[in-house]
């Protein structure tokens, strides 16, 4: 087994599954172990076959993540095949316990981190969480946020996480958004490509004429190659660099500084 997810520092599969999912990944289940686990030790319980167990993924209290479960395969996590199928399960170890289950502020920013992986490789453009049960298993304005009490009678993921769930999804939907804000090299490329194609029209403001008309005729300027219709593309439009500019202040020199 390879790991999903380039956060994983260990890996060991659980035979705890029902293979090939049959719903396309869109919600994220975020449950507590209820007790300070390592990832080794989630590792270990959900390798073994009779205890009918297993998550994708494990947060231990040091912020190490394990994988069990290819996010492609359903894990047994939630007691619900319907919520299995479609979400990736996330155990989170405790380093408290009972009634709150807190979890370190490592093992925090490790699971904020994971969602947000989980988030871009899956097409995952929002986290979406509601307090509301009823929304939240019916997906009610797209959650697509569940817990495990929501499918069994548990106090899963515990109230320190449950009670941050919303922020856990804020911080991930920023992250994302910022992204999404920032162009690739190849997204600038494309659109630079299409500027400079709208800019060879020699279009310019009616004031300019009598000026560019001078500059074209003395000399200064001479075009970028040519339009379809045979006419110099002078891009008038476009921007100067300051390599343009000490050619034309040259040319300049040349022509009337005598």
């Amino acid at each position: 087994m390879t790991a999903d997810s380039k956060l994983v520092s260990y890996v060991k599969a659980s035979p705890n599954h029902s293979g090939k999912r049959t719903h396309k990944i869109d919600t994220i289940i975020i449950h507590c172990v209820a007790a300070n686990a390592t990832i080794e030790s989630l590792g270990n319980l959900f390798a073994n076959p009779s205890r009918k167990a297993s998550s994708q993924y494990g947060i231990g209290t040091d912020g190490r993540i394990g994988q069990y479960v290819p996010e492609a395969y359903r894990s047994w996590c939630t007691s619900s095949n319907a919520v299995d199928q479609r979400g990736i399960t996330i155990e989170v170890s405790n380093n408290g316990g009972a009634p709150d289950w807190p979890i370190s502020q490592a093992a925090y920013n490790s699971l904020v981190d994971l969602c947000e992986d989980i988030c871009r490789r899956n097409g995952i453009k929002k986290m979406i969480w509601s307090t509301n049960k009823y929304d939240r298993l019916n997906r009610v304005n797209g959650c697509n946020m569940i817990c495990h009490r929501d499918t069994a009678p548990k106090s899963c993921p515990g109230d320190y996480i449950y009670n941050r769930e919303g922020q856990i999804a804020a911080e991930v939907n920023r992250r994302l958004q910022e992204d999404d804000e920032m162009l690739s090299y190849e997204q600038f490329k494309e659109y630079m490509t299409q500027y400079l194609k709208e800019l060879q029209d020699n279009d310019a403001g009616e004031w300019s004429k009598g000026d560019r008309e001078w500059g074209i005729n003395s000399g200064l300027f001479n075009g970028s190659g040519t339009l379809e219709t045979g006419e110099p593309n002078y891009m008038w439009g476009m921007w100067a660099t300051r390599e343009q500019l000490a050619a034309l202040f040259h040319r300049f020199e040349e022509k009337f500084d005598k």
